[in-house]
């Protein structure tokens, strides 16, 4: 087996912390990824994974030569790539995710511009509300909403956005508009029983309120449907109500109490080195992203 081969075999299994995962990506069987790991490691006289019965975690000497490798590969993928002409035009399938609303209202948009421009471009998006991994899930790019983590992936910043508390002009009319956040406490509230919801909302300063919601949903459509209607207040991530706002639908209160803003970033692996097909799709997103009033 050539050391280029042995090295992407050592980097799958660095990215994948497991010999059985690298395995399945590479099409090749356990043992066989076993032994040329082992190969290399008697090549280079350094150990480079710690192994336990439950773990694979490289070895200082292994995650400097993982970097190494990473650059190599790249550089050798970027010039078979540009011989071949793949990194002048777009092509092959994209695979781009974000969290299933955003997506729908925010990516999707730019992904159907994307394909517009480039017909021969096949797109995939895949909007959960999970956090996919981007190599094992073969995924392109990804548009993240929080603070992330030290990852060796390129991350751009494009906009963040906040949580906040809104209700219709017809509702504040009638019930007036709460001025600090102990008032809630006198207000009809519409809340989210999702996966990161909570009676406890947290404001600036570290000061929190229980809130008694008096209607419950399932989605953050349903709440927001609510508090379109008029029936009460609700609290949302402020760019699920982007349209509602520009409309004159809702109103946003207590914006002065407001937690810090979430960064948004579009992430992707490869930096520089990525295909056409990635760059041409970042490029896209970071200035659609950039330019949405909603997202600042």
């Amino acid at each position: 087996m050539d050391r280029w081969q042995v090295m992407r075999i050592f980097v799958k299994v660095a990215e994948t912390a497991s010999f059985a995962e690298a395995a399945r990506h590479l099409q090749m069987s356990a043992p066989a990824v076993t032994r040329a790991v082992a190969s290399l490691e008697e090549t280079i006289g350094a150990r480079l994974f710690v192994r336990t019965t439950r773990s694979v975690k490289l070895t200082d000497a292994g995650s400097g030569y993982f970097e190494d490798c990473r650059r190599i590969l790249a550089d050798i993928a970027e010039a078979e790539a540009a011989a071949a002409g793949t990194y002048a035009t777009p092509s092959g399938t994209l695979t781009v995710t974000a969290a299933a609303m955003f997506g729908n209202m925010y990516v999707l948009p730019i992904l159907t511009e994307y394909l517009d421009t480039y017909p021969a471009m096949l797109g995939r998006s895949l909007f959960v509300d999970r956090l996919v991994n981007i190599v094992e899930e073969g995924t392109d790019v990804a548009v993240r909403i929080g603070h992330l983590p030290d990852s060796g992936f390129t991350a751009i910043r494009v906009g963040s956005v906040r949580r906040a508390i809104c209700g219709s002009p017809a509702y504040f009319e009638r019930h007036g508009v709460p001025r600090t956040p102990a008032d809630l406490k006198d207000h009809r509230i519409a809340a989210s029983t999702g996966a990161w919801s909570s009676s406890e909302w947290r404001f600036a300063n570290d000061q929190r309120v229980t809130v008694q919601s008096s209607l419950q949903c399932n989605t953050n459509d349903a709440v927001i449907s609510a508090a379109v209607s008029g029936w009460g207040l609700t609290r949302v991530v402020h760019y699920q109500i982007g349209p509602a706002l520009l409309e004159g639908r809702l109103q946003i209160v207590l914006a002065d109490y407001e937690e810090p803003p979430l960064p948004i970033h579009v992430l992707y692996p490869e930096g520089r080195h990525s295909p056409a097909k990635v760059r041409a799709f970042v490029d896209l997103a970071v200035t659609r992203l950039r330019g949405n009033p909603l997202l600042k």
